[in-house]
């Protein structure tokens, strides 16, 4: 029997404002960096932090899951961000959320444990230059200076009066990763980009 499957290429949800991003950047002169990072593998954990669970997805994974709130541990190409006392998201690279799942699930047996793929919900954008903060500070209700929000710190808040989740970057210079829900996302890239229009 004929595979009747349709093939559909993948379509990230900024994949239209690609060039308005570069422009915004070209534009700044260097102040601010805008771009989407798409397709990150996302998976949201939840499980007892105190239970062996949560010491054998760190092994499993090869980074220990971040126990303050609001921290972010990162090692190699995996993240994995603090959303709340039993509750985590591990970010990837693109197309390996079926590896972490399957990884996730291995490390903890018979423990009572949540898995979800939640890739396709949000996407990720990139804002980072010497006035990243100022930008983002614009529109968001946290204190973005480096003592109150620096590198290796998240949080689940709002920008633009949309949902996200901020990650300080702890790269020298990395900026910020701003995970934001696909149908909000068009909208807050107008906002930042209309936002980085002061920096021209």
């Amino acid at each position: 029997m004929a595979d009747t499957a349709l093939s559909v290429p993948r379509r990230s949800p900024l994949s239209g404002a690609s060039d308005r991003l570069t422009a915004a950047t070209r534009a700044s002169g260097g102040a601010v960096r805008l771009a989407e990072l798409p397709f990150l593998a996302q998976v949201n954990v939840r499980l007892d932090a105190k239970g062996a669970a949560a010491d054998a997805v760190g092994l499993a994974l090869g980074l220990p899951l971040p126990l303050e709130p609001n921290t972010v541990v990162r090692a190699g190409e995996l993240t994995a961000l603090w959303l709340g006392p039993d509750e985590w998201l591990v970010v990837g690279t693109p197309g390996t959320q079926q590896d972490l799942e399957n990884r996730i699930r291995a490390a903890t047996g018979d423990e009572p444990v949540s898995v979800t793929d939640v890739s396709a919900q949000r996407t990720t954008l990139l804002v980072a230059g010497p006035r990243a903060r100022d930008l983002l500070a614009h529109g968001c209700p946290l204190d973005l200076h480096p003592r109150a929000f620096g590198a290796g710190r998240c949080a689940q808040t709002t920008l633009a009066r949309a949902q996200i989740v901020l990650v300080a970057r702890d790269e020298s210079r990395a900026g910020f990763w701003v995970l934001v829900r696909s149908s909000f996302a068009g909208y807050l890239t107008d906002w930042l980009l209309d936002a980085a229009a002061e920096y021209v």
